[in-house]
C-alpha cells in the first residue's frame, strides 16, 4: 500500500491575517463613529430637557398669575429677555406677551409665548436658532373669567 504524504497547512498566512486586521478595523472606525454621534444627540436632548423644564417654569409661573397682574402686562413684540441658570447651565428666556382680544378697552385674551435657548453650547442644534430645533418654545392663552359682550342671564 502506498504511503500518502499529506503536506496540509495549518494556520493562517500573513496575507490573511493582514486582510482581516483591516475588516476589523474597519467596522470599529464605524462603531466609534456611531458612539460618538450616540453620546452628542444624548447631550444634545439633555439640553433639550433642561431648556423645556426652563420654558415649563416660566409658562406655570405666569398662567398662576391673576390676569390682570402686572407681569402679565403686553410686552414689545420682541419681549423681554433674561437670562436663568439651571444645573450650571445658562439659558436665554424670552417672554412676549401680547393681546389677543380686547373688549371695551380691556384685554380679553392674551397669549404668552416663552423661547429658550441655551447659551454657550457645543450642541449642534442651538447654532441655528431659526430652525425647530433651535430653542423650546410653548406657547399658551390666557382669557378673564368675565362675560362676553354677546352674552347674557
Amino acid at each position: 500500500m502506498p504511503q500518502i504524504n499529506h503536506q496540509s497547512q495549518a494556520g493562517f498566512t500573513i496575507i490573511e491575517t493582514a486582510i482581516a486586521m483591516v475588516l476589523m478595523a474597519i467596522v470599529a472606525l464605524g462603531i466609534a463613529g456611531i458612539f460618538a454621534f450616540a453620546a452628542s444627540t444624548t447631550a444634545s436632548a439633555a439640553d433639550r430637557e433642561m431648556a423645556t423644564a426652563v420654558a415649563q417654569q416660566g409658562m406655570e409661573q405666569l398662567r398662576s398669575a391673576k390676569f390682570t397682574d402686572a407681569t402679565l402686562n403686553a410686552t414689545s413684540s420682541a419681549g423681554v429677555t433674561t437670562t436663568v441658570t439651571r444645573l450650571g447651565r445658562q439659558y436665554s428666556v424670552n417672554t412676549i406677551i401680547s393681546d389677543s382680544l380686547v373688549v371695551n378697552s380691556s384685554p380679553a385674551l392674551k397669549t404668552i409665548t416663552i423661547r429658550v435657548t441655551p447659551l454657550l453650547s457645543n450642541a449642534r442644534w442651538v447654532s441655528n436658532v431659526n430652525t425647530i430645533f433651535g430653542s423650546v418654545t410653548l406657547v399658551s392663552t390666557r382669557g378673564t373669567q368675565q362675560m362676553g359682550p354677546n352674552r347674557s342671564y
